[in-house]
């Protein structure tokens, strides 16, 4: 019975031993040893690292180890502070690193001992420095054989790119994006020619965009966006049959857009806004495409009948362009953004425009568009955006449109619009544009039940009544330029940047409560009737800037205004800056009424002595004719 006591005793232990082994001992000696050292050198970080509480390193965040808990394999010190490299060597004594991910830092410099350690770790697939303060030329990457992707964006790295990356064998994906480089985009990428996704945007990239480029023919995603480079985009990037997304927008390129983009079956992203590009668009470009950008540059014509109507078109940008004619009225159903703003298109809103469900953004503003507001529009209920401003539409606004719940925004300032504005608006309304219309009749009472609205554009129009009383929440409100009256109602306390109620008709005195507004910028109450004095609590507003009341029948003494605030009063004659000049304005004043006055009495007098003098004429007649009997 003691034999068989011990021996269970003994399995026991054996049992716990082993569970032991595999929760806390099951990294090697060195990696253990490694990792504690590791947490020891960023005690001073934001790293939740701390082997006193945790004494196994695959237990801490952060910390990825293989399915069998023997190695480390993922280290992500992402945004915990990191300002000195010391640490990195230390790294790379853990020789079955896969993934170092140190972004989101403070990193100045990367040790060449990093480099020649890090770079004989066969097994690490993936390194990044991203978001750090790196600066100098790009390190010469030696070994790194199983290096798949490397990102050194947004940093401060600088120089030209030769062949610091030409030794690198496994290369896939290559992110330099937001540095300092310069020189010509480099066509040395790994030795593999393997590479897939190359982001080279916001650097200074100059002269053209290399043929050679196409050499690494499994290139799924260029962006070459926001560098210097100039000439046109060479015919043989159509060799690139594996391409999704071409990104070349912010540079000088010229040229015409080459047709033969449109034969590269999987593109479906392709920006090249912000160039000098200029022809035609070629017909065919939007045969696989999904998305589309080609604003800001130079293109002429007429946009392609078809060009709207390919199924696989979700967003097309070709506004601030040249282009002319009609807007295609055959549109794709899966259309979600379409924006063809400052061009020069004309002829009517095409109402076939009802069938887009998915539409988000219609933006047509600034062209020569005629007509009417199809109020066929009603049927786009994903309208958030609503652009159709400064053209020469007329007609009503349609009534049809309040039933759009998503809309937004919705711009249609600077039209030849007329009518009364609609009783019911879009409820989800956060910014209103319909000035410089002209339209009549009174403000609806229902815009103080858009709970949304935050910016109220009705000035420039015809309208005429008071304010409504109880405005939503607004931060601007432009009124000008109306034919408004009455009482001006309480403001929302919500007005942070304009107040604009000149060129109305309003009277009476100022309103002293508008002081309250302590978060305005700019109150215009020019070219009104209203008198009296300005109430000296507007001195008060802490962040008004500037103050405008001229053309009104103001007078007294205006008050001091903080050095910040600009102040216009031309056109009130009753007022002055200090009290001597009130005082002469007074005196001259009552010197004016006393001149009058004396002049109205000498006039009469003048008039009654040349009474008196003449006399009656027909007392004179009578009095000859007594005499001649």
């Amino acid at each position: 019975m003691n034999w068989y006591a011990d021996y269970n005793c003994l399995f026991l232990l054996s049992c716990f031993l082993l569970s032991c082994s595999i929760v806390f001992c099951q990294l090697s000696a060195d990696q253990n040893l490694t990792m504690i050292t590791l947490s020891k050198l960023l005690i001073n970080t934001k790293s939740p690292w701390d082997a006193t509480k945790e004494p196994n390193p695959c237990l801490w965040i952060d910390v990825k180890c293989s399915p069998d808990k023997t190695q480390v394999t993922h280290l992500f010190l992402t945004g915990i502070g990191l300002e000195s490299s010391d640490f990195l060597p230390v790294i790379c004594k853990i020789g079955s690193l896969q993934w170092l991910d140190l972004s989101n830092n403070r990193l100045s410099s990367i040790p060449d001992e990093f480099i020649d350690v890090c770079g004989q770790i066969n097994e690490l697939q993936t390194l990044s420095f991203s978001h750090n303060y790196l600066v100098g030329p790009l390190p010469t990457f030696h070994g790194f054989e199983g290096l798949k992707t490397l990102d050194m964006s947004c940093n401060s790295l600088g120089g030209n790119i030769g062949s610091q990356l030409d030794g690198l064998r496994s290369l896939k994906s290559l992110n330099l994006s937001d540095n300092n480089f310069n020189g010509h985009v480099p066509i040395n990428l790994g030795m593999s020619m393997m590479l897939e996704e190359l982001q080279l945007s916001k650097n200074s990239f100059q002269g053209s965009i290399p043929s050679e480029i196409v050499s690494y023919k499994n290139l799924h995603r260029i962006d070459l966006s926001e560098n210097q480079l100039s000439g046109s985009i060479p015919e043989v990037l159509a060799n690139l049959t594996n391409l999704t997304v071409l990104v070349l927008s912010s540079n000088k390129l010229s040229g015409e857009i080459p047709t033969s983009l449109s034969n590269i079956q999987t593109l479906q992203y392709f920006a090249a806004n912000e160039n000098n590009f200029y022809g035609g668009v070629p017909s065919g470009l939007t045969r696989f495409l999904m998305h589309l950008e080609l604003w800001h540059n130079r293109l002429a014509g007429l946009i392609p009948p078809d060009f709207l109507s390919r199924p696989n078109v979700q967003f097309l940008d070709l506004s601030h362009n040249m282009l002319e004619g009609p807007i295609p009225a055959n549109v794709s159903q899966n259309l979600v953004i379409l924006r063809l703003g400052s061009n020069r298109m004309n002829g009517s809103i095409p109402v076939s425009f009802e069938a887009l469900a998915n539409l988000t953004h219609l933006e047509l503003e600034n062209n020569s568009l005629t007509g009417a507001i199809p109020p066929q529009l009603s049927s786009c209920k994903s309208l958030v955006v609503l652009n159709l401003a400064q053209n020469n539409l007329i007609g009503a606004l349609p009534e049809e449109l309040a039933g759009l719940g998503s809309l937004d925004v919705m711009q249609l300032q600077l039209n030849k619009l007329s009518g009364k504005i609609p009783e019911q608006l879009p409820g989800g309304l956060s910014t209103l544009d319909i000035s410089w219309n002209s339209l009549t009749g009174s403000i609806p009472f229902s815009i103080t039940g858009l709970k949304n609205l935050k910016f109220l554009y009705l000035q420039g129009n015809d309208l005429n009544g008071s304010i409504p009383d109880g405005l939503p929440y607004l931060v601007e409100l432009h009124l000008g330029q109306n034919q408004l009256r009455g009482m001006i109602p309480l403001m929302p306390l919500s007005l942070q940047t304009v107040l604009n109620l000149s060129s109305n008709l309003f009277e009476g005195p100022v309103p002293s409560d508008l002081s309250q507004l302590n978060g305005l910028r700019v109150l215009d109450l020019s070219n009104n009737k209203f008198s009296g004095e300005i109430p000296v609590s507007y001195t008060q507003m802490a962040t008004l800037t500037e103050l405008i009341l001229s053309n009104n029948h103001l007078s007294g003494l205006i008050p001091e205004f903080p050095p910040r605030v600009s102040i216009e009063v031309t056109g009130n004659i009753g007022l002055a800056d200090s009290y001597e000049k009130l005082a002469r304005k007074k005196g001259r004043h009552n010197g004016v009424i006393i001149v009058v006055g004396v002049g109205a009495f000498l006039l009469v007098s003048i008039i009654f002595f040349l009474f008196l003098l003449l006399g009656d004429p027909t007392r004179d007649r009578t009095r000859t004719a007594s005499v001649e009997r």
